[in-house]
């Protein structure tokens, strides 16, 4: 039940809810891959359910696309669904200007694909996610594995020319494994402290060879919606300028929470 949630879950579901009320009958949408997203799909499915919307979906993930198969939503791929009208995802930092860090749950490749295959990106999150400038939280890069220790070299020596602090790419491991992506790439995570310039430093990344893509999504996101733990959301649109604020009630009857 809602009572029993973190705040941080109540937060999160709060951002879910207010976001899947932008979804209209007859959509095709992104869904994006994380505990905020999942929320999402829990949300959205359940207001399908409710109102018969006939909605295409196309996940982010291997995961999210077992989670809204099982909630009852229609799963296609990217390729079959064509232009999306509508991304919801979260997030793992934004700034004042929507530019995100995203790549946290592994997902990165997938979910910028979806993301600018979209007329619109939605984030949503909790308050704790909004920093001054990005890079408290270590920037995701996909590697392919041939020659992953020639390509964390490359952008280590890169970065030593960028604007950030910290130069140290690590490995992301699964146990004693290297962790894979969908894709069945690794993951370089760099603790750089600060980003001065996301823009010159994703342009830059995405030169290194054996570099797929980075988890800088930048000029992306027009919307993010913040949730709090009392019901309270923010829904920030960039592109018109306006800042919304609303409260989501939180009903202990909810079907959403009956599985969590």
């Amino acid at each position: 039940m809602v009572m029993q949630l973190t705040p941080i879950d109540r937060a999160k579901y709060a951002a879910a809810r207010r976001a899947v009320d932008l979804v209209e009958d007859g959509m095709k949408l992104g869904l994006g891959t994380g505990s905020t997203a999942a929320w999402m799909v829990r949300a959205l499915a359940e207001r399908a359910r409710d109102e018969g919307l006939r909605l295409t979906c196309v996940p982010t993930s291997m995961r999210t696309a077992e989670l809204a198969r099982e909630l009852g939503l229609k799963v296609v791929p990217l390729d079959e669904a064509g232009w999306l009208d509508l991304t919801i995802d979260g997030a793992d930092e934004f700034d004042a200007d929507l530019t995100l860090i995203k790549g946290g749950g592994g997902a990165l490749l997938m979910e910028k694909i979806v993301a600018t295959a979209s007329d619109r990106m939605v984030v949503i999150t909790d308050a704790s996610k909004e920093v001054k400038t990005l890079g408290a939280f270590p920037l995701p890069v996909e590697v392919i594995p041939f020659g992953w220790q020639s390509s964390r070299m490359l952008v280590e020596e890169l970065l030593n020319a960028m604007d950030v602090m910290g130069t140290q790419a690590t490995l992301r491991m699964n146990g004693s494994r290297p962790f894979l992506t969908d894709e069945g790439n690794h993951i370089l995570d760099l603790a750089l402290g600060r980003i001065g310039n996301p823009r010159q430093l994703s342009l830059a990344l995405n030169q290194v060879p054996g570099v797929v893509e980075n988890g800088l999504f930048i000029d992306i996101c027009d919307v993010v919606v913040i949730g709090y733990s009392d019901g309270k959301v923010e829904v920030r649109d960039i592109a018109a300028g306006t800042v919304e604020q609303e409260r989501i009630l939180f009903e202990e009857a909810d079907n959403i929470f009956r599985d969590v």
